[in-house]
């Protein structure tokens, strides 16, 4: 266990442990709330925040909900864990299971996928299997191998996951005091807006708020199967942490927009990468692609005849930038300036 709680202990009484369920814990959770310094002002929201999921112990959001589904396994006698994963999803997998002595079985699709995922359940000594096919392919897989090898399935169908990625909703009304009027998020296998929708109703009853917000999902134009109202057999856009072509959690996704009077709508690629770029140059805060689709998500709002003028709004950013190094290199543009070693020839061409 770390020092700081995790979101087991900190958040136990909201979560279904019982006396048999170990307080595991990397340190997750308690992820900054950052306020806008200049999108927000200038939308003219009453304040936007960026939930920095990025912060987590393996760089993700994932991993708030993978320490429930791995302790459960854990309590229920599993020796193997098992994921399809587009990288995220690994990561947390094999972080726990390595700390926890639990064998990691990850399947990925063989194609992209971004190395800094891949290399994280390398180095915690996940065994990897890459198939020949799309990740709802290696999903498909996983369904059937559980059984077959007695290992607990720790994708976000699993439910544990998405009570501990709910607690993300906790943290966010305890520091605003109150839920915020419009949230927006990343939409891929959709546990996340599923989690979040029910941590918000559950703040709500709990008395912790007095109200819930809109539910605002946005999915990849060339990954949007919800948006388009069926599957997508061949899904692509350069976000590969939502590169989905058939969400595990459509219904409960669809629950959540229905419910919160929210939207699920789709943003091309290259809004993903405008607003990418903008929240590292504008807000200092650098996230991979897929997180940067919130963000994209917002700016579109206005085209919707969405008003957030006025409206506190809550984006989540789910991954660290340095999940996905490769798309800043190829997509900052900034070029290296050459100089000579001396003070003159620095000041010369700085002026």
């Amino acid at each position: 266990m770390s020092a700081r709680p995790g979101v087991i202990e900190r958040y136990r009484e909201h979560l279904p442990v019982t006396e048999d369920t170990p307080l595991i814990s990397l340190g997750e959770g308690s992820t900054p709330l950052v306020l806008s310094q200049n999108i927000g002002p200038r939308l003219g929201c009453k304040a936007l925040y960026f939930k920095l999921e990025g912060c987590n112990p393996t760089g993700s959001f994932k991993d708030r909900g993978m320490v429930m589904a791995v302790a459960k396994a854990i309590e229920a006698g599993k020796k193997r864990i098992v994921c399809a994963s587009t990288g995220n999803t690994s990561a947390a997998a094999a972080a726990y299971g390595a700390r926890y002595g639990l064998e990691t079985i990850v399947l990925v699709p063989s194609g992209e996928i971004a190395l800094g995922k891949l290399a994280q359940a390398m180095a915690y000594g996940a065994r990897i299997l890459a198939v020949n096919g799309s990740f709802d392919d290696a999903l498909s897989t996983v369904f059937d191998l559980v059984d077959a090898i007695d290992a607990e399935l720790v994708n976000s169908v699993n439910q544990f996951r998405i009570e501990g990625q709910k607690t993300g909703s906790f943290e966010i009304v305890e520091e605003l005091g109150e839920a915020p009027d419009m949230m927006c998020l990343p939409v891929g296998n959709a546990g996340n807006i599923t989690a979040y929708w029910k941590g918000y109703k559950e703040a709500k009853q709990l008395g912790m708020a007095t109200s819930t917000p809109r539910m605002m999902g946005f999915q990849a134009a060339g990954a949007a199967p919800i948006v388009l109202g069926e599957p997508v057999a061949n899904p692509e856009t350069i976000a590969t942490a939502i590169r989905i072509g058939n969400p595990a959690s459509w219904k409960t996704a669809l629950a959540a927009r229905d419910e919160s009077g929210g939207i699920i709508d789709k943003v091309e690629d290259r809004e993903i990468v405008d607003a990418y770029l903008m929240l590292a140059r504008e807000e200092g805060i650098f996230c991979e692609p897929a997180s940067a689709a919130s963000v994209a998500g917002l700016l579109k709002l206005g085209e919707m005849d969405v008003d957030v003028t006025d409206q506190t709004v809550v984006c989540i950013l789910t991954g660290n930038g340095l999940k996905d190094p490769g798309t800043a290199e190829k997509r900052a543009l900034v070029e290296l300036e050459y100089v000579e070693p001396d003070l003159e020839s620095v000041v010369n061409l700085l002026t």
